[in-house]
Formats: structure tokens, C-alpha cells, sequence
């Protein structure tokens, strides 16, 4: 499995896919940046400086390594739970206690796992000699991130948020303002992530020269989907360290919030080639199956090219890429990496999804029980957990990779678990602006 994993990779290099998925399909004025981009990631992937740098940044600055913790409170609940479900002949058997791990990337500095990608690519931008950033987000971490590290490296930053992301999200907006960030609102589209994209990505056309465009996610054109999956590692690398020092052997399961893909992907690579291992991505199932009520793409998927590269992607009979919805921003997106695509072709990644409802109560669950306050794109796998035990029932020893932390979601967590007292907070905020 690991010489046939390693091959696979070099055949990417090559061919710049993932069997039909990835590629680059982009405008001729591209091509240039990003075989630029493409030269400098494979110096510096090979450059023990760069390495150095970097690791020594994500440890000062980052804070890395960031803890495993296991969530002794939840794994006793599910427990219960999964024994209840058995029937009486079953429940006489001995009885497996459910052992869940969390991967408490909330922790890192900014918030997020976000931070791991934007500082490996920041050095990558001054390397190249560019001196500005220029990114898209949607949870607004990706931004926070940005901005944080534009501000310590004296980079300029200016980052796209589609309107409806930018008003649910707010308490980033302004912490991005606040670190010298230009935040742009997008008012185009659906005006959510898929536009701040394609402004971000226009905007970078016109000032190829003097800006480099900070991908977030695993997914447009090659070398991103490479090179954010390679920065992102370093969550599974550690995992995989930290999870047989605490067991003495790797999980049955990894499970992980699915966007785009990076953190779903950083922690799961390092586990590839360890075919005992299984693999759960979670998507946003919002309010329903309906197109426009959700952002699933694995329900039925279709293969598409958009922003660059070849994926699936949330299309109706037409081929038109449809609006879609989750009460979180950061899986809001139609479209999902390349890789995972591959992966999921390949049966080695299987994917569920996860209601806005079951959201809600994965935060509140993993709020109460074990006192982390998860972001609403990692609390959906937290509330799809008691499904999961039932589609893996063999499955004793589990890791979830919770990739943020729960403050940017504020604005939407309070007016859905606490109305009554957030509305009357937001009164007497009000009046007293008058």
C-alpha cells in the first residue's frame, strides 16, 4: 500500500491530477505564475532551510504541537448509547468501551488549522519576492490567518468575503481590519465563498507581478492542491505520533469536517497508506436535500471543472453550478478537492453528511461535555458521532479532528441556543450606540 501510494504521488508531479481529477484549467495569463509557484514549492520542499524556517515559525509563532485530548466524558456517552442500541443477545457479550480522541487544532494560534497552510505560503510569497497576499474566505479563518501573518512578515493582505459571509462572520471581519487587513465584501453572485474565489482570483490576475494569491483550501489549479495538502500534513503527522503514544496503535477511524479539503486532507494523509485505518469525511447536509438547502457533493456526484480545476461539484441537469447552503461558512462551498474526489473514487474516503440541526448539537454536546467550544464546520462531525458508531460498529477507537474553535460562530450559535438573552443583548448594544 505505501510503494503504491508513493507512485501515485509521483504520477501526479507528473501529470498535475489525480487520476481524472485536478489539473490546471485556468487562462493563459496563469500559466506562468503558476509554474513560478510550482518551481519555488519544489525548491523549498527539498531546501532543509525552508523546512527549518518553517517548522521553527509554526512552533513560535503557531504554537504547534497542538494537543490530543481524549474526550473521556463523550466517548462514556456514546458508549451508553451504542450499548442501548444492541440487542439483548449482543449486550451479553463483553462490552467495548468507545474511545474518542480529538485533535484540538482550535488551540493553534488564530483560531484554526488555517494558520498552517498561510505560513508555509507566506514564506513561499517572500521567497518568490512578492510582497503582497490576496486570499478569499468564508468562516473568515482562512482571513484571520492571513492577515495575522501579512501583519508579522510586513506583507500587505487583502482578502475577499462574499456579503452574506461577511455580516455572519463579522467578529473576523473586524479582527482581520483590526491586524491592517483590506477586507473586501463581494456582492456578486451567490455572495458567499465560491465569489469571493472568483474576485480574489481576478484580482490576482491584474497584479501577477507584485501578489501572491493564498489558496485555502486543497483545491484550484496545480500546484495548490499539492502544496496546502503538504502544509496541512503536519496535523495527521502529529496525530499519528501522539495516537500511538497514547494507545500503542493507530484508531480504527479518522473522522473530519469537509469544505474544501484541507484539513479533512492534512489529517488524513499520513494515514494513507495504513489500510486498517478508515476514513469519514462530513459535509454540510444544511436543511435539506434540495438543491440550495445544502453542500453535499458526495450525494450525487457530478464531475464539473470550476475555478481552475477538475472535481465534483453541486450542478444541476445543465451543468450550472447551483447556490448552496450550511449554517456554517466554511463548508458553504459547491465544489471539494481533488484529491478527495480521487480518494472517494477509490472507496479508500468515505463521506456523510451532516444536517445544520445536527451542527447545533455537536456544539452544545462537545460544549457541555468536554468544555471545547468546537467552530460549526468541525461540529458537525461531533453531531453526526451517533450515527457514525452505528455505520462503524467495529470501530472502538476513534479520532475526530477538531480543526477550530467556536468564536467566530457567536453571532450564529446565540441566536439559535440562547435567543431570548442574545436578542436583548444586541438591544441594549444598540441603544447604546444611539
Amino acid at each position: 500500500m505505501k510503494k503504491k501510494t508513493e507512485v501515485f504521488r509521483r504520477n501526479y508531479l507528473k501529470k498535475r491530477c489525480f487520476g481524472e481529477f485536478g489539473g490546471r484549467y485556468v487562462p493563459e495569463l496563469l500559466i506562468q505564475a503558476l509554474d513560478d509557484l510550482e518551481a519555488c514549492y519544489l525548491q523549498a520542499k527539498t531546501d532543509s532551510h525552508f523546512q527549518r524556517e518553517l517548522k521553527s515559525v509554526l512552533q513560535s509563532y503557531g504554537g504547534r504541537p497542538t494537543p490530543l485530548l481524549f474526550a473521556k466524558n463523550l466517548s462514556e456517552e456514546l458508549t451508553e448509547l451504542r450499548e442501548s442500541r444492541k440487542s439483548s443477545a449482543l449486550r451479553k457479550q463483553r462490552k467495548q468501551p468507545l474511545k474518542i480522541y480529538i485533535k484540538n487544532e482550535g488551540i493553534l494560534h488564530t483560531g484554526a488549522h488555517k494558520l498552517n497552510n498561510v505560513l508555509g505560503q507566506a514564506l513561499l510569497c517572500m521567497r518568490m519576492g512578492k510582497r503582497e497576499l490576496v486570499a478569499e474566505t468564508g468562516a473568515g479563518q482562512h482571513g484571520l490567518a492571513v492577515a495575522s501573518v501579512a501583519a508579522k512578515f510586513k506583507l500587505a493582505a487583502k482578502i475577499f468575503m462574499g456579503e452574506e459571509d461577511y455580516f455572519r462572520q463579522y467578529p473576523n471581519v473586524y479582527a482581520m481590519k483590526n491586524l491592517g487587513a483590506k477586507v473586501i465584501m463581494v456582492s456578486d453572485g451567490t455572495r458567499r465563498l465560491k465569489d469571493a474565489v472568483n474576485a480574489a482570483m481576478k484580482y490576482w490576475i491584474e497584479n501577477l507581478k507584485t501578489t501572491h494569491y493564498l489558496l485555502g483550501s486543497a483545491l484550484g489549479p496545480f500546484p495548490y492542491p499539492l502544496l496546502v495538502r503538504d502544509f496541512q500534513s503536519v496535523i495527521g503527522v502529529e496525530a499519528k505520533k501522539q495516537l500511538k503514544q497514547a494507545e500503542g496503535r493507530l484508531p480504527d477511524l479518522l473522522c473530519a469536517c469537509v469544505g474544501g479539503g484541507s484539513n479533512s486532507l492534512g489529517f488524513f494523509t499520513p494515514f494513507l497508506s495504513d489500510a486498517k485505518v478508515a476514513m469519514l469525511g462530513i459535509e454540510a447536509g444544511g436543511k435539506s436535500m434540495k438543491l440550495g438547502e445544502h453542500a453535499s457533493r458526495m450525494k450525487e456526484p457530478k464531475l464539473g471543472i470550476v475555478q481552475g480545476y477538475k472535481s465534483y461539484f453541486i450542478q444541476n441537469a445543465d451543468g450550472q453550478v447551483q447556490p448552496t447552503h450550511s449554517i456554517s461558512a466554511g463548508l458553504d462551498y459547491p465544489g471539494i478537492a481533488p484529491e478527495l474526489a480521487y480518494l472517494h473514487q477509490q472507496g479508500r474516503v468515505k463521506f456523510l453528511s451532516a444536517s445544520d440541526k445536527e451542527a447545533l448539537e455537536g456544539f452544545r454536546k462537545l460544549s457541555e461535555k468536554e468544555g471545547i467550544s468546537p467552530a460549526l464546520e468541525c461540529a458537525h462531525v461531533i453531531g453526526k458521532l451517533p450515527v457514525i458508531i452505528q455505520r462503524y460498529p467495529e470501530a472502538s477507537f476513534i479520532c475526530v479532528n477538531i480543526s477550530g474553535r467556536g468564536d467566530k460562530d457567536i453571532f450564529i450559535t446565540a441566536k439559535h441556543l440562547d435567543k431570548d438573552a442574545w436578542r436583548e443583548f444586541l438591544k441594549r448594544e444598540l441603544r447604546s450606540l444611539r
